[in-house]
């Protein structure tokens, strides 16, 4: 029996492995490097930089021939201020404030000659030396008539002042009684100063001003130079 020659036929999944990726394709380009996107953002970054710095930079001003001039040096504190007087307006100096000592002569109305008084910031209300009170209606509002001198001088005019009634108040006296005192509306005068306060009618007779100024008053006057007098006369000014 004639013997029988086995042929191998090739593997046909192998031949197509081989054709597809085994042989290069004929007149195709390689590939080119892709650079990795942390790069490119880096580089783009960098460029924006760049640009921000030249946009920032001083140009300075421009002189009457359209010539750039350099920008002021931020060192130089002359010319700082140079530029800041040419650019911007100083501001309006405060006006000088009237300085009053503690004590003051003033004029109240009714009055020809004026009295001292004592500016006190520790007393809230003002009061003044009264004499012979008398309550009386006037145009159906109450008033009171009272003279005002000063008691330490005993060649102190003698004036009959008459103003309405604000209120009554009641004070407690250093021993602890109350007693009700007369508060009146008066105008005076201090220094160049016309003024308005509420006034409590006091026995000041043993007191070294016939008035006293409180804090009340003495907010709308200003400063007060507790070592010095008679301010007001002299207008010194600060």
């Amino acid at each position: 029996m004639p013997s029988k020659t086995l042929i191998k036929t090739p593997n046909l999944a192998a031949i197509l492995f081989c054709a597809l990726f085994a042989i290069p394709a004929m007149g195709k380009e390689p590939a080119k490097e892709t650079k990795p996107a942390a790069d490119e953002a880096k580089v783009e970054e960098t460029k924006k930089t760049d640009e921000a710095a030249e946009v920032a930079k001083p140009e300075g001003d421009k002189d009457a021939a359209g010539e750039t001039k350099p920008a002021v040096d931020p060192d130089d504190e002359a010319a700082l201020e140079e530029s800041d007087a040419a650019a911007v307006a100083r501001p309006v100096p405060a006006e000088p404030v009237q300085v009053y000592g503690w004590r003051e002569k003033i004029l109240s109305d009714g009055m020809e000659k004026r009295v001292y008084a004592k500016l006190d910031t520790g007393a809230y209300t003002s009061s003044i030396h009264a004499e012979e009170k008398e309550l009386f209606e006037r145009d159906g509002k109450k008033w009171v008539r009272f003279i005002v001198t000063e008691p330490r001088k005993k060649d102190s005019p003698r004036v009959r002042i008459e103003a309405p009634l604000v209120r009554i108040a009641r004070i407690k006296n250093p021993g602890g009684e109350s007693e009700s005192r007369e508060v009146v509306k008066l105008a005076f005068k201090i220094g160049e100063r016309k003024l308005r306060g509420n006034f409590t009618l006091n026995n000041r007779s043993n007191m070294l001003s016939a008035v006293l100024i409180g804090r009340t008053t003495i907010k709308q006057l200003g400063w007060i130079d507790p070592s010095r007098t008679n301010l007001a006369d002299e207008k010194v000014m600060r």
